[in-house]
Order: structure tokens, then sequence, then C-alpha cells
């Protein structure tokens, strides 16, 4: 098993940016593969960007492509989302996830219900 603990929610202008954090607690954390997805209200749980076990590869949606950044420190069990020209409609609850599967680039459709482990969630709001 593993605990993750997502940091770094706020409030934060259209435009801006702002860096969201993960620590994952557990003697295997380093071996999950970790994502970032993202529920604002009304709305399903999204994929936004995820990395793989070893850093190597990286995968993001569509939308965010360009503008977000994940990395991942495996000395530290931790993954960071740096998220940049933030939207209005990107306001929600920002949750870190892990698995042991590896998805690859299958990861901007895979049913979110599946994976193994969330955080609790934190909350970015962008305002216009």
């Amino acid at each position: 098993q593993v605990q993750l603990t997502e940091s770094g929610g706020g409030l934060v202008q259209a435009g801006g940016s702002r860096r969201l954090s993960c620590v994952a607690s557990g003697p295997a954390a380093s071996g999950y593969n970790l994502g970032w997805f993202r529920q604002a209200p009304g709305k399903e749980r999204e994929f936004v960007a995820a990395i793989s076990w070893s850093g190597n590869y990286t995968y993001y949606s569509r939308s965010v492509k360009g503008r977000f950044f994940i990395a991942r420190d495996n000395a530290k069990n931790t993954v960071t989302l740096y998220m940049s020209n933030l939207k209005p409609e990107e306001t929600g609850v920002y949750y870190c996830a892990a698995d042991q599967k590896a998805y690859g680039s299958d990861w901007p459709s895979i049913n979110y219900r599946l994976l193994e482990f969330w955080g609790q969630g934190t909350l970015v709001t962008v305002s216009s």
C-alpha cells in the first residue's frame, strides 16, 4: 500500500502558475506509476498528467500539454505538477493517484475508478 498526500492548492489568477506536490508514503512508492487528475464541480474526474515509475516517460492530456509539466523524485518519493497559464475552467480539486500498472500512452483514456490509490485532493481555484 501507499499513502498519497497532495499540497499546493490555492487561489491563482487566470494566466498564472501554480505548483502541486504529492508525497507518497511507503517502501514501494518509487515503483508506482503516478498521475494527476482533477475534478471540477458537477463534472467527472479527468486525467491531467502522469509519469512512469522511472520518471523517463510522461503523459499529458491534450488540454494541458505544453503548459503543465510533471516530474518525480524517487529519492524523496514525491511527484510534482507544474502548472502554467492556468485557465478558469481548470478550477477544481486536483488528485494524486498511484498504480502498479504501466498504462503508458493509455493514461488519457483509462477509467480513473480502476486506479489503486488516491490522495485526498487539493483545491485549485483559477479566477478570471
